[in-house]
Formats: structure tokens, C-alpha cells, sequence
């Protein structure tokens, strides 16, 4: 492709924040998931298309460098660059995830302990449904497109955050797609390319993911961020953080939320696990949001009671909700209907459904650590007082290389450079203790013959590339 015909395609490429770099990449990115730019197409020779476009050589020599470690692109010295040249090759630039990997790629031979959720429906969702159905027929002058979310299920959010003494109506409330969608839409409502986001180290790979996706720079901070200054966005998983299952203390809370206030970033509060206190355990404490009205709070019914009801939640200030509900039509003008108005009637009874489901989770919980504990006892494995994974250090190697030996055995899991924005925690993994007991009885099993047969390479097997850039 002739350097001008690129540039051409490019179109406005540089209007935007951020490094020109990932300006660049970013528009390169769009033209190859859209299709413009063909497998195997051939781009421009680093300083022709610098030339072409007005901009140091380094600037193009750096944007390249990234779509090839994203997997878009292939650089070879002596061939130039192509664009990636399979779909098969191309595929980590949307996800390098292998949580979300395992969820496209499903085995029925593997036992699936790197996504965290339960496997199935209680029955009171399926009773749920049933008793939307009337709620639906009596619909009339209804279109179904609601942006934002029927009033109805808003209502019952805001009403359980007030109980939780969080003062909120159903203005500040938009429904999502679940707590995945409730990041998507933050990330790019709130962020643009080469803004930084103050994360956790390790955090949610679902956040860092999103992130990615909006061109933003992860910062790795200790658990619990500390104080907050130059960044565009703040996240944090406050209670049963996700993978280690900490919970940060009340004097912490109040402190990162002040901090957040006087530097005037967004503090993002990630409370898809925060419901799941194990029974016995101390309460958590009040939610960030209780410490300040500005916080940006996600929840989700899916990590709760099945990750198939696909409803999720963020409260925010009501002119933050107004405009993720604007972007939202943009791209889909609303959800599904009779998933919220199952959720409307799910909510009233959560607590007692959240009760019985917590101790099913520590009964999972215990018997897994057990397992772990007479079969691998030189591991360390750590006890959490809730959500839904184990934050696992081991003796020797590193978390890719095992992990892809556990794979070999039948088990999924994570390893740990992926849940840390700086490629660090290499030789962690984490496991999810959400399955039947069967099904963990024998990935203990597994995961020990796993390490029987584990030969750690001489070097660390290399995870994703780090997402900071």
C-alpha cells in the first residue's frame, strides 16, 4: 500500500489526546477490525509513511510496535509490515484475555476455573421469568427501547442503595449489559487515548481489557491506589477484590475517596463481588460511595446468581448517567426487556437469595482449599471471606508456563501476569472456587498431576504484553 493511500485512509487520525503514537495505532486498529485493511496487506515502510503523514519517524515506528504486540500486525525485518494474516492471528488484538478466550473457545474436556461464575440458574431465576411474562403482555405504547433502563428496575436499584445507606434515585441509575458493559461504557465515555487509569495491582483483567480498548495507559498501584493524583480515571475493587479477595478498611475508604475528591479524578468503585460475604464473616464496610456522592459505583446480578442474566448497574451523578445513556443508544438504545423486568422481581429477594448462595460459595470455597491443601501442600493458598478466587503464589516457575500445563491436564486458570497492568505477580495464579464439588475435587486432582509433571522453564514463559505502555 502506497504511503499516501494510507494516509488517506487515516483520515483525521490526530484529533484526539494523548501520545501521537497511540493516535496513530488506535486509528490502524479501527481500519483492521472494520475490514478496510485486508490480512496480509502490506503498510507503508516506517519512514515513508511518517513522511506521508508529517510526523517523526519514531512516532510510526512506535505505533507499529504496539499493533504487533497486540497481534495486528506482523513485522519482520527484511518484509516490512503486514497487517496480521489470519483472522486466527488477529484475534488477541480484540481480547489477550485468556479468561475471555476460554469463554469463546469452550472444551467440554476442560474444567473452566479461570472465569468466575456460577454455572447455572437457581431456580428462583427461571421462577423470575415467569413471573415477567405477565409484565410483558401487559405492555402497550411501549417500544422497548430504553436506553437507560425500564424505570421500574431503576427504581429497585436506587431503592437497594438507599437501604445500604447510599442515598440515590433512579436518576442515577443506568441499567447495563452486566458489569463487563458498565466498564465498556466508563471506558469510553470517560477516557481517550494516552489517559492514564490508576488500577490495582493485580485487578480485574475485564478492566484492564476495557481500558485497552480506549487507548487508555494503565498505572499499577498497591491494592487500595493510595493517593490519587494525574490520572483521567481511578479503579478500584474495594470489597473482596478481585483476584486476592481483600477487603480495604473504613479509614482507607473514606481516605482514597477525599484523595479522588481533591485531585478531581473519577473514582471508579467495582462492587460486582461486594454482595459476596461469606456467612460467619465480619460485614463489609460501607460502600465508597457512602464516603462520597461523586463515586462512580458498578454492580451486577450475574456474579450473584447466574452469569447468563446478563444485568448490571452504574450509579453515578445524575449528568454522568444522562451521558452514558445517550452513548449507550448510540450503540444499542437499550436492553432486554424481560431480563430487567426478571431482575426487577429478583431484587426485592436478593438478601435472602444472597444468604443461601454465600454459604454454597464458602462450602466451595473451604472444600477447594482443602483439596489444594492435601494434594499440592507446598502451595500457598491463601483464605479469602468471600467473592469467588483464590490468589495463588507458587513455589517455583511461573503462572503462564503452569497454566498452559495445567490446560494440558484438563484445567483452565489464570495466570497472574495478566491481571497486572505492569506484566508483574508472574508467578501467581488464579483460580475460581465457583463449581460443583465434584468438579473441584477433580481439578484438585488434575491441577496436582499438573504439578507433578510441571518442568518450570529456564526463563519465565512470557504472558501478554504488559497493558502500561
Amino acid at each position: 500500500m502506497e504511503p499516501i493511500e494510507l494516509a488517506d485512509r487515516l483520515g483525521r487520525w490526530s484529533a484526539g489526546r494523548g501520545p501521537l503514537y497511540l493516535l496513530l495505532a488506535g486509528r490502524v486498529r479501527a481500519l483492521i477490525e472494520d475490514g478496510e485493511l485486508a490480512p496480509d496487506t502490506p503498510l507503508p515502510p516506517d519512514r515513508a509513511l511518517a513522511a506521508a503523514l508529517a510526523v517523526g519517524r519514531g512516532t510510526v515506528v512506535a505505533a507499529y510496535d504496539l499493533l504487533s504486540a497486540e497481534g495486528r500486525v506482523v513485522r519482520r525485518q527484511g518484509s516490512g509490515t503486514r497487517v496480521a494474516g489470519s483472522p486466527v492471528v488477529a484475534r488477541p488484538a480484540t481480547t489477550r484475555s485468556p479468561a475471555f478466550l476460554h469463554l469463546l473457545e469452550p472444551d467440554a474436556d476442560v474444567i473452566a476455573l479461570a472465569c468466575a461464575a456460577p454455572q447455572a440458574p437457581p431456580p428462583e431465576v427461571v421462577d423470575a421469568y415467569r413471573a415477567a411474562l405477565p409484565r410483558l403482555a401487559e405492555l402497550d405504547g411501549d417500544i422497548g427501547y430504553h436506553p437507560s433502563g425500564i424505570p421500574l428496575l431503576r427504581t429497585a436499584i436506587a431503592e437497594r442503595y438507599r437501604a445500604r445507606g447510599v442515598p440515590t434515585g433512579p436518576e442515577r441509575i443506568l441499567v447495563t449489559g452486566g458489569g463487563q458493559h458498565a466498564l465498556s461504557l466508563l471506558a469510553r465515555a470517560l477516557l481517550r487515548p494516552g489517559d492514564r487509569v490508576l488500577v490495582e495491582t493485580p485487578t480485574y483483567p475485564g478492566a484492564l481489557e476495557a481500558f485497552r480498548d480506549a487507548a487508555a495507559i494503565p498505572v499499577a498501584r498497591p491494592i487500595g491506589l493510595g493517593a490519587i493524583s494525574g490520572a483521567a480515571l481511578a479503579y478500584v475493587v474495594a470489597t473482596h477484590h478481585n483476584p486476592t479477595g481483600a477487603v480495604l478498611p473504613p479509614l482507607a475508604r473514606r481516605a482514597l475517596v477525599e484523595s479522588a475528591a481533591r485531585a478531581g479524578v473519577p473514582l471508579l468503585d467495582d462492587e460486582v463481588l461486594a454482595e459476596l460475604t461469606f456467612p460467619g464473616t465480619d460485614s463489609p464496610p460501607a460502600p465508597l460511595a457512602a464516603f462520597g456522592d461523586e463515586v462512580v459505583s458498578i454492580g451486577s446480578l450475574s456474579k450473584i446468581l447466574w452469569g447468563g442474566l446478563r444485568i448490571g448497574w452504574i450509579r453515578a451523578p445524575a449528568a454522568l448517567i444522562a451521558r452514558l445513556s445517550r452513548l449507550r443508544a448510540v450503540h444499542d438504545l437499550g436492553g432486554n426487556i424481560p431480563a430487567q423486568l426478571a431482575a426487577a422481581a429478583l431484587l426485592p429477594d436478593l438478601d435472602r437469595l444472597r444468604n443461601r448462595i454465600t454459604r454454597d460459595r464458602k462450602d466451595s470455597h473451604d472444600l477447594l482449599v482443602t483439596e489444594l491443601a492435601a494434594r499440592l501442600p507446598e502451595w500457598d493458598v491463601p483464605r479469602v471471606t468471600g467473592g469467588q478466587t483464590l490468589w495463588i503464589r507458587l513455589p517455583h516457575g511461573d503462572g503462564t508456563s503452569f497454566a498452559q500445563r495445567a490446560l494440558r491436564h484438563g484445567v483452565a486458570i489464570l495466570p497472574g501476569c495478566g491481571l497486572d497492568p505492569s506484566g508483574g505477580h508472574a508467578d501467581h495464579i488464579r483460580i475460581s472456587f465457583v463449581a460443583a464439588p465434584h468438579t473441584l475435587r477433580e481439578a484438585a486432582r488434575r491441577l496436582a498431576e499438573a504439578w507433578q509433571a510441571y518442568d518450570p522453564p529456564l526463563r519465565p514463559t512470557p504472558g501478554p504484553p504488559p497493558l502500561a505502555v
